[in-house]
């Protein structure tokens, strides 16, 4: 008990000191509300999934290009089905709720605890890590800054986005064992969508 105490004294002492540095750099303000919008990043993650899907120097490249296009979406879905469940389970109030803390952000209602937007920034990264290094590496650096972005704007707790980072990498690691174990399934969603052109 006193354990679990003392990580949360740690956490929300880590939360009010990021988010003290709110209002010291205005072009840090700016860039932060850039990036923890509900929109820029998502659109960069879509973006980046709908490019691989269609590129690769090889079939073989292309191929597994879309094989960790279909498992960030199936990390999608983990992830997402995850944070439901322990959202039912256990409610965290918002920072925001608990201090007077300087928002760049609107008031979300839902559970801190975990960080869903963390959870599928590093489903949707880590996935496609798993079958392409080099964008999976920019996607990860992406789902990082998106994170760090929604502490430091008054949102999330530094434990909630470490949480939902874990589940979403978690999901991203699951879903690539998943289409490598049962292999039959993103083939026949391939050999599918090859025949309508769509692939």
């Amino acid at each position: 008990m006193e354990y679990l105490q003392v990580i949360t004294k740690i956490d929300k002492d880590a939360f009010l000191w990021l988010n003290g540095w709110v209002g010291q750099y205005p072009w840090v303000d700016g860039l932060i509300r850039l990036v923890v919008s509900d929109y820029l990043v998502p659109l960069l993650l879509a973006l980046a999934l709908l490019g691989l899907w269609f590129t690769g120097e090889t079939m073989t490249a292309r191929t597994r290009n879309q094989y960790g296009v279909i498992c960030a979406v199936m990390a999608l879905v983990l992830a997402n089905v995850a944070v439901e469940v322990l959202n039912g389970i256990f409610f965290r109030p918002r920072p925001f709720a608990s201090f007077k803390v300087s928002l760049l952000f609107y008031r979300p209602t839902d559970s801190s605890f975990p960080a869903n937007p963390a959870a599928v920034a590093f489903a949707v990264a880590t996935a496609v890590w798993m079958w392409n290094r080099k964008v999976g590496a920019v996607l990860i650096a992406l789902a990082v800054l998106y994170s760090f972005s929604r502490v430091y704007a008054g949102v999330f707790y530094p434990l909630d986005v470490l949480g939902g980072g874990a589940i979403g990498a978690g999901a991203g690691v699951m879903a690539a064992w998943l289409i490598r174990r049962f292999r039959v399934i993103p083939k026949a969603i391939l050999r599918v969508a090859r025949r309508v052109y769509l692939a």
